[in-house]
C-alpha cells in the first residue's frame, strides 16, 4: 500500500556526468552516544534524510522516555540548520514489558523494535536469551502492526560463525513467522544467498536491509596481507558468492530490499586492539559506495529506488520531497577521519570512488 503523501513521480536523472535522486533514508544505523554521538550522526544527517536509529547503547535504549532523551540528544548535537529525522528503536530483552512499547509507538516516539540475540554484537550482553521469551511482546507488536527490526544471527558456539545467519533463518526467524503471520519484519544487514533466497520466498511483511561495504568486500578482505580489524564487522563478509548474491538483489528492483548501511563507528584503537570491535563506519561516503556498485552492476537507474522508496514505503512513511546530487569525479577517502574527541578509519580508507557528494535540497 502507497503510504499517504507519496509521490510517483521520480526525481532520478542521470546526465552523464551528474546523478540527481529523491533524498535517501537510511534504515540502519548506529550513531552511538557521549563524544561519539556529535560526530557520527552529522555524517549520517549530512547524506540521510531519516534514519533507523539503533538503542544498543550502553545502558540500552529500553523505554519510551530513554528514547525520547536520546532523540533529543542526537538533534541537539546537529549543525543548526540541518535537517534530520532520527527514527528511534527499542532494544528488546527477555522481560520487556509490552505496553511500554506499545505506548511508544502509539505515541509516536518509537518506530520499531529491535531484536539482538544475547551476544551477537556490539553491547548486546541484554539482549534476548530465548526468543519464546519475547512471544507476549511480539504478540503485542502483531497487533498494533509495529515493525520488528531483527538481528539475524543465532550465538551458540557450536555453530561456525559463517553459517550464523542461515540456521537464524531456520530456527528463530521461520516460526516467528509462522506464529506472527502479518508481523512486519526487517532481516537486517543480511550477508547470503540464504537470506537473500528466504527474503524473496516470504510474504510481503519481510523485507531486508543491504549495506555498503557487504556489497563490495568478501571474507577474503579480513585477512589480505594479515588481519584487517577495519573490514571486520558483524555479520562477518562471507564467501564472494554471497556478496554477489547481494549485489543481485540489491540491484534487481525487488522492494523487499532496500537500504541500510548498519554504519557502526569505533574508535582506531578499539579495532586495532586484542580484541578488536566489530563495525565499519561507511557513513561519510555511504551514497557514493552504493553508487558505485549500482553503476557496476549497470543498474544506476534502480538505486533511487533502493536508496529512497522501498524503505519509506515498507514502513508506510511519505517519501521525502527533497534531492540529492552526486558529481561523477574522483574522491580520494582519508585513511582516518578525527576530531577532538575521535579518531576513526571510515570504509574505502584509502581508495578512490568514481563518485562525490554534491549535497542536498530540502524542497523539490
Amino acid at each position: 500500500m502507497k503510504p499517504h503523501g507519496s509521490s510517483d513521480q521520480t526525481f532520478s536523472r542521470d546526465t552523464g556526468d551528474l546523478l540527481i535522486l529523491r533524498q535517501p533514508d537510511d534504515w540502519h544505523v548506529h550513531l552511538r552516544d557521549g563524544g561519539m554521538l556529535a560526530f557520527a550522526a552529522d555524517y549520517t544527517a549530512r547524506q540521510f534524510a531519516r534514519a533507523i536509529v539503533m538503542p544498543n547503547l550502553d545502558p540500552p535504549v529500553t523505554t519510551t522516555a530513554a528514547a525520547e532523551a536520546y532523540r533529543t540528544r542526537i538533534l541537539d548535537v546537529l549543525p543548526e540548520g540541518r535537517r534530520f529525522t532520527p527514527l528511534m528503536t527499542a532494544y528488546l530483552t527477555d522481560d520487556i514489558d509490552a505496553e511500554e512499547i506499545a505506548r511508544g509507538f502509539s505515541g509516536g516516539v518509537l518506530t520499531a523494535c529491535k531484536l539482538y540475540p544475547a551476544g551477537a554484537t556490539t553491547n548486546s550482553a541484554n539482549g534476548v536469551t530465548d526468543v519464546r521469551k519475547i512471544w507476549p511482546v511480539l504478540e503485542r507488536m502483531h497487533s498494533i502492526d509495529m515493525p520488528l527490526l531483527v538481528h539475524g544471527e543465532v550465538v551458540s558456539p557450536d555453530i561456525d560463525i559463517f553459517d550464523r545467519e542461515a540456521v537464524f533463518l531456520e530456527t528463530v526467524l521461520a516460526p516467528v513467522l509462522e506464529d506472527f503471520p502479518g508481523l512486519r519484519v526487517v532481516l537486517e544487514h543480511i550477508t547470503t544467498d540464504d537470506s537473500v533466497q528466504f527474503v524473496e520466498a516470504a510474504g510481503s511483511n519481510l523485507a531486508a536491509t543491504i549495506t555498503a561495504h557487504h556489497l563490495r568486500i568478501d571474507r577474503n578482505a579480513m585477512f589480505e596481507g594479515g588481519l584487517r580489524p577495519h573490514a571486520y564487522c558483524l555479520p562477518v563478509a562471507k564467501r564472494r558468492r554471497h556478496r554477489e548474491a547481494l549485489r543481485r538483489a540489491a540491484t534487481s528492483g525487488n522492494p523487499k530490499f532496500f537500504l541500510g548501511t548498519d554504519s557502526a563507528p569505533h574508535q582506531k584503537h578499539e579495532k586495532e586492539s586484542s580484541c578488536g570491535c566489530a563495525g565499519i563506519f561507511s557513513a561519510p561516503t555511504a551514497i557514493e559506495s552504493y553508487a558505485q556498485t549500482f553503476e557496476e552492476e549497470d543498474a544506476l537507474d534502480r538505486l533511487e529506488a533502493f536508496a529512497s522508496e522501498f524503505g519509506p514505503r515498507f514502513y508506510g512513511l511519505p517519501l521525502n520531497e527533497g534531492t540529492v546530487s552526486l558529481q561523477r569525479q574522483p574522491q580520494n577517502v582519508p585513511e582516518l577521519m578525527s576530531d577532538d574527541h575521535v579518531r576513526i578509519v571510515p570504509f574505502h580508507a584509502g581508495e578512490t570512488l568514481r563518485w562525490r557528494f554534491n549535497g542536498r535540497t530540502d524542497q523539490r
